[in-house]
């Protein structure tokens, strides 16, 4: 799928060591509470099966991110209890895209009726939230996933 500039495909696209480079990065890590694995070969095999396992259970999932070609990194949606989370993690040298990305989340999810709301957990250490507030997110507080915290906001859809 094709929006402005941006190619959404599959992870499993993706060659492995690519995808290793960037959830290996420390700039990319820094943003990222969970991530205290190191990545091989097995570890990026078991996530793509993950990240494509929800496709096939709830007919939405996370895409590759690819702009001219270039894998820029990868994000989508994913059900968490009630919720659809949508996450997007750039490689450090895509940063600046980030919201002409999260920008199509509320495409995807207002064309979807099962989804009434879309939820995005932040980790504190990001700071620059204004582009989420400018597309309607409200923040609601904070979650505890396996003892990290986040910063949640909620973007209301159509069918919320």
């Amino acid at each position: 799928m094709d929006q402005a500039g941006v190619i959404f495909g599959r992870l499993s696209d993706v060659p492995k060591d690519q995808i290793i480079a960037h959830m290996s990065n420390p700039v990319t890590v820094a943003h990222m509470p969970l991530a205290g694995m190191v990545w091989t070969d097995e570890v990026c095999a078991a996530f793509v099966a993950t990240k494509e396992a929800c496709w096939d259970r709830d007919g939405l999932g996370h895409w590759a991110i690819f702009e001219e070609g270039r894998y820029i990194g990868w994000g989508g949606f994913q059900k968490e209890g009630e919720d659809w989370d949508f996450g997007l993690v750039l490689r450090p040298d895509a940063f600046g895209r980030g919201m002409a990305v999260t920008a199509k989340a509320p495409d995807f999810a207002r064309a979807d009726p099962r989804i009434p709301s879309v939820t995005f957990l932040l980790p504190p250490s990001r700071m620059r939230l204004a582009a989420l507030r400018r597309i309607g997110a409200v923040e609601e507080g904070e979650s505890v996933i396996e003892g990290a915290r986040f910063r949640r906001f909620r973007l209301m859809t159509p069918s919320g």
